[in-house]
């Protein structure tokens, strides 16, 4: 947590950053996130927290899902369960949405995100999608159905930082995937000793996560007010 205060609070200075989205599915030790931790990433400055399959880990985060509108979970998720998949807040829109390719299963990310565009469109064009997902295809996919609908689709759940940012011809700033906010010399933030001990005897060794100095991994896109267009998208690493 200490890297994301330190690394966020001085890039929002520099950046001159309006607006911070951060996925934090798995911010409490790499296994979903708690209450507590989720209160800990706002008051950091983090504007909204999106989600993805690792959110149903720690149950004491489903009343805030229920009842705060800076925290959301995939929207393709079924009728009932908690929390929502779309907020606005200071006229820009969140939406978060879960892939099917090689990952549980929920319903169809491209119907009900664009079901939730057309909503969120009446208010506001500001709209970035947390597209998290496992597969480059499924994710490039939509964002190209989305095109010139949303400011930014960003992919997370690899947590590999892609280098393939670009506008779309239609306005749509993309990434396959944002990165990871944690060790870099590691298994996707995760002790490599384990991994290959895993890997070596099939047997389920639990990962743990990497202790040491984390960096902080995600892109800054510039979008039109009136437009809700993307002007810029650039990687960040620091």
């Amino acid at each position: 947590m200490s890297s994301v205060f330190l690394g966020l609070k001085s890039l929002k200075k520099e950046e001159k950053i309006d607006f911070v989205i951060a996925n934090g599915e798995n911010a409490s030790q790499g296994f979903g996130i708690s209450g507590e931790d989720y209160l800990s990433l706002i008051s950091m400055g983090i504007d909204v927290i999106t989600s993805g399959n690792h959110i149903w880990q720690k149950e004491d985060i489903f009343p805030f899902l229920d009842k705060m509108d800076n925290i959301i979970r995939p929207v393709n998720y079924p009728d009932g369960v908690p929390g929502k998949g779309w907020t606005i807040k200071d006229k820009v829109a969140v939406i978060n949405a879960q892939g099917r390719v090689n990952m549980p299963s929920t319903d169809c990310p491209f119907r009900t995100v664009k079901a939730a565009v057309e909503k969120i469109r009446k208010t506001t064009k500001i709209i970035f999608v947390d597209f998290h997902a496992e597969e480059t295809s499924e994710k490039e996919a939509l964002a190209f159905y989305l095109d010139g609908l949303v400011s930014c689709v960003a992919g997370t759940h690899t947590h590999v930082q892609t280098a393939d940012e670009k506008i779309l011809p239609e306005g749509t700033a993309y990434i396959t995937d944002l990165g990871i906010t944690g060790v870099l010399d590691s298994v996707i933030g995760s002790r490599e000793d384990l991994a290959i001990e895993r890997a070596l005897t099939q047997l389920p060794i639990k990962s743990e996560v990497k202790q040491g100095k984390a960096s902080l991994s995600g892109i800054i896109v510039d979008v039109d007010d009136e437009s809700g267009k993307a002007l810029s998208i650039r990687r960040i690493i620091r």
